[in-house]
C-alpha cells in the first residue's frame, strides 16, 4: 500500500431558499470533502461560502499570497503530524490571504475524518483523549423578537429536557436597558428556578463597557451563567474592565478568533472565565485542542461554538472530548433544514441533557450527498478566461 496523498478537496456551497438578516450561521454552509486513496473525509467551514471558495483558488498575489488548495492538493496524509504540517504550509504560503483561517478550518477538519476513518479510530482518540466525556448540552438560541416570544422559547427548551439554555442576538442590547431586562427575566421565568441560563450579546456593545455595565444588575438578578460577547473579539481592555467591575457574571468570548492566538490572548489579558471556540473558524480541530489544553492549565472553561449541523457539533466537541473540567457544550435548537438534513446521525442529549461525542471512526457522523443537493448553489469564478473553480460533483 503506497503513501496516501491528497487527491482532491471539493468545497460545496449549500444555502436554504431564503437568507434573512438575523443571527442564524445555519442559513447556508460551506461543506468540505477531502479525498485521498479509497478514503474521504468530510468537513464545515464556519465562513461565508463563496469568499472562502475564492481563498482556496484565488490567483497568486505573491509568495505569502497564494490559494490555499497549493498547499493541500498532492500532500501526503500518513498521521496527525501531516495534518499539523500541511496546515502550517498554509498559514505559511497564505500568510497575507486573510480569508485563509476559514477556508483551512473545513480542510483541516475533513483532513482529521479521513484519517480517522482509515485508521478505524475517533478524533479524540486520534487526540490523545482515552474516552470522550459527556458534556452539558445548553440549548442555543435566538432571543424573540418580543418578551412574550423569549419566554415561549424558553418553554419549549425547558420542555424538551435540556437543563440549560442560551439566548442570544436578536434585539437584546439594540433598545433600552429596560427591554432587555425583559427578555432575561423572561427567559429565566421560562426555563424555571433550577435551569442555567446563559447570555450572547453578540459583540452588541463594540467596545462600550458603561453600557454593558447597564445591563449587568438583571443578569445577576436571573442568576445568568455568563455573558457571551458583549465586546467584539480584539477589545482585551474592554473585557478585562468589565471583569474588574466584579459583575457576579462570568464572560465569555473566543468565537470571532481565527487563530489560536487570538484565543489565548482572551485567556490571559481579557478576565474571561469561559472561552469558547469554533473548529470552523479557527483553523480547525488541532488549533482548538491547543486552547482546550491551554484554557485548562489557566483555570478558564473551553467551550464549543457551533451553531450550524451536527458534523460542525462533532468536529467542535472533539477537541476537548476527554478535559474533565469543561462540561458545557453548545447545542443548535434552531438549526436549519438544511444542517439538520446533512447527515444522518444526530448527536442527541440523553435523559440526563447530556451529550458524548460519537466512538466511531473520525467524526463518527454520516454526511448525506443526496439529502442536500436540492440546496446546492451552483457557482463559478473566472479569472482571465480561465475557470479557476466550478461546483463540483457532490
Amino acid at each position: 500500500m503506497g503513501t496516501p496523498t491528497i487527491e482532491s478537496v471539493d468545497f460545496f456551497y449549500l444555502a436554504m431558499p431564503e437568507i434573512r438578516a438575523i443571527g442564524d450561521g445555519s442559513q447556508d454552509m460551506l461543506l468540505v470533502r477531502v479525498r485521498a486513496g479509497d478514503h474521504t473525509g468530510w468537513g464545515e467551514c464556519e465562513a461565508s461560502p463563496l469568499v472562502s471558495i475564492a481563498g482556496l483558488v484565488a490567483p497568486m498575489s505573491h509568495s505569502a499570497c497564494q490559494p490555499v488548495l497549493a498547499s493541500v492538493l498532492g500532500q501526503p496524509l500518513r498521521d496527525v503530524a501531516d495534518i499539523s504540517r500541511i496546515s502550517q504550509l498554509v498559514k505559511a504560503n497564505s500568510l497575507d490571504l486573510l480569508q485563509a483561517d476559514h477556508t483551512l478550518s473545513g480542510i483541516e477538519i475533513a483532513m482529521w475524518d479521513l484519517l480517522g476513518r482509515r485508521l478505524a479510530a475517533p478524533v479524540y482518540e486520534l487526540l490523545g483523549a482515552g474516552r470522550a466525556l459527556p458534556k452539558r448540552a445548553y440549548a442555543s438560541a435566538l432571543f424573540g423578537d418580543t418578551p412574550e416570544e423569549t419566554h415561549a422559547k424558553a418553554l419549549s427548551v425547558a420542555g424538551q429536557g435540556f437543563r440549560a439554555a442560551k439566548f442570544g442576538w436578536g434585539t437584546y442590547g439594540r433598545g433600552s436597558v429596560e427591554d432587555d431586562a425583559a427578555h432575561i427575566h423572561a427567559a429565566r421565568d421560562g426555563l424555571g428556578p433550577d435551569r442555567s441560563l446563559l447570555v450572547d450579546a453578540g459583540t452588541v456593545f463594540g467596545e462600550d463597557v458603561d453600557a454593558a455595565a447597564l445591563r449587568l444588575p438583571a443578569l445577576a438578578d436571573a442568576r445568568v451563567g455568563w455573558l457571551e460577547e458583549p465586546f467584539v473579539s480584539g477589545a482585551f481592555g474592554a473585557y478585562r474592565q468589565l471583569a474588574a467591575m466584579r459583575p457576579g457574571v462570568p464572560l465569555a468570548a473566543g468565537e470571532g478568533a481565527h487563530d489560536p492566538h487570538q484565543a489565548i490572548h482572551l485567556v490571559d489579558h481579557a478576565g474571561i472565565g469561559y472561552v469558547q471556540v469554533d473548529t470552523g473558524r479557527i483553523g480547525g480541530i488541532g488549533p482548538a485542542a491547543r486552547v482546550a489544553a491551554y484554557a485548562a492549565e489557566r483555570g478558564v472553561q473551553f467551550v464549543n461554538h457551533t451553531f450550524t449541523s451536527h458534523l460542525a457539533l462533532s468536529a467542535s466537541l472533539q477537541p476537548f472530548a476527554g478535559v474533565r473540567d469543561a462540561s458545557l457544550c453548545e447545542y443548535p435548537v434552531e438549526a436549519s433544514a438544511l444542517a439538520m438534513a446533512l447527515t444522518a446521525d444526530h448527536l442527541l442529549p440523553d435523559a440526563n441533557g447530556e451529550i458524548v461525542v460519537p466512538a466511531a471512526p473520525g467524526l463518527g457522523v454520516s454526511v448525506q450527498p443526496d439529502a442536500v443537493r436540492q440546496y446546492l448553489v451552483e457557482a463559478e469564478i473566472r479569472v482571465g478566461g480561465r475557470t479557476l473553480y466550478q461546483t463540483p460533483e457532490l
